[in-house]
């Protein structure tokens, strides 16, 4: 259902090939998942002789199939001359290598997502390496529970193959695409350098993962950066998106294109803000409790390894925002765990 403060001027694509025009030269489409989360939006640019799109889907058969459909149905004979990655998911960059090697195009990315889509193109090492173990030891989980979970994700089926090369987007600067010019927002937390695409003159946001309408984007604590601060980045970019226009057309990577930014990031801002409630909540009633514990009261109802591991992060992340501004503390007690209690 349409949260009321939020308008939706498009009905969606069809994941068949199926375009919207939202704005002249932006076509609006769609690349059908496997999974829940069944789609992710994809836009394709008009840009001179040539098209410019917008992130991939996943490294499928079935997301080739469809943007097979795309370019007979819609591009008009014109090449696709650059791709676009908002970030390294893949989802968003998992089709990135096919459209460089085999369909010629230039890949843009940010520093920080190009290399992050390289350091994630192969499965989990076996065995873990001591830090990861331990990362995950401390948040509460047993030996058993982090062979099983990661003996799944081993098994996941869109590990991409990566580009060798890119060309790199900076913060601030501005991108000619067709008759538009579109400044270079960059965003944190979610992943390292999310790319956006902002265009004063026309008021569209291309926002990724950014500012999706009805769900809230993932910010998670990994074993490789352990000590991290996320969600401070990430509320630190709705601050920066917050400036845009009010009446901002946003294309968002998933569910419908929307007006209404300012009151989508208020909120974001107030589910986070619930969440740290509810764990400052959940830990006075404990007196101190682990990662683990914490989790299921954030997130009770988890279905694969996958989700599991990104709800841990998550709530990691909550843990870690509250602790740097000194509304919980973290004690590593003998049994190896990390626990937390509210700040006297």
């Amino acid at each position: 259902m349409a949260e009321p403060s939020l308008a939706y001027p498009f009905e969606p694509p069809a994941p068949d090939g199926s375009v919207v025009e939202v704005a002249d030269g932006i076509l609006w489409s769609r690349i059908p998942m496997p999974m829940s989360l069944d789609h992710i939006n994809v836009y394709l640019l008009r840009d001179g002789d040539g098209w410019t799109i917008v992130d991939t889907g996943l490294n499928t058969k079935a997301s080739r199939a469809v943007w097979g459909e795309l370019v007979t149905r819609h591009l008009g004979g014109r090449p696709v001359r650059r791709l676009l990655c908002t970030h390294f998911h893949y989802d968003h960059a998992g089709l990135a290598a096919w459209w460089v090697e085999e369909h010629g195009a230039s890949l843009l990315m940010s520093h920080g997502e190009y290399f992050q889509l390289r350091g994630f193109s192969a499965p989990p090492p076996d065995p873990l390496p001591v830090t990861q173990r331990v990362f995950y030891e401390r948040a509460g989980l047993g030996v058993e529970t982090i062979e099983k979970m990661f003996a799944s994700l081993r098994k996941d089926p869109f590990m991409p193959p990566v580009p060798p090369s890119y060309e790199r987007l900076r913060h601030g600067e501005r991108l000619r695409i067709g008759g538009r010019e579109w400044q270079v927002v960059i965003g944190e937390g979610h992943s390292p350098e999310h790319v956006c695409l902002y265009d004063p003159a026309g008021r569209i946001l291309i926002a990724g993962d950014q500012l999706l309408p009805r769900i809230t984007s993932n910010v998670l604590v990994s074993p490789i950066e352990p000590e991290a601060n996320p969600l401070k980045l990430w509320l630190a970019s709705l601050d920066r998106l917050d400036q845009l226009a009010p009446e901002t057309l946003v294309l968002p990577s998933h569910q419908g294109v929307f007006r209404g930014l300012h009151a989508r990031v208020q909120e974001l801002r107030t589910h986070h803000q619930r969440q740290f409630d509810l764990l400052c909540d959940a830990i006075a009633s404990r007196g101190a409790a682990t990662v683990l514990e914490l989790r299921a009261v954030q997130f009770p109802n988890l279905r694969h390894a996958h989700d599991e591991m990104m709800a841990l992060g998550e709530t990691i992340a909550h843990l870690s925002w509250l602790r740097h501004e000194g509304r919980v503390r973290r004690v590593l007690d003998d049994d190896g765990c990390h626990r937390f209690s509210l700040a006297a």
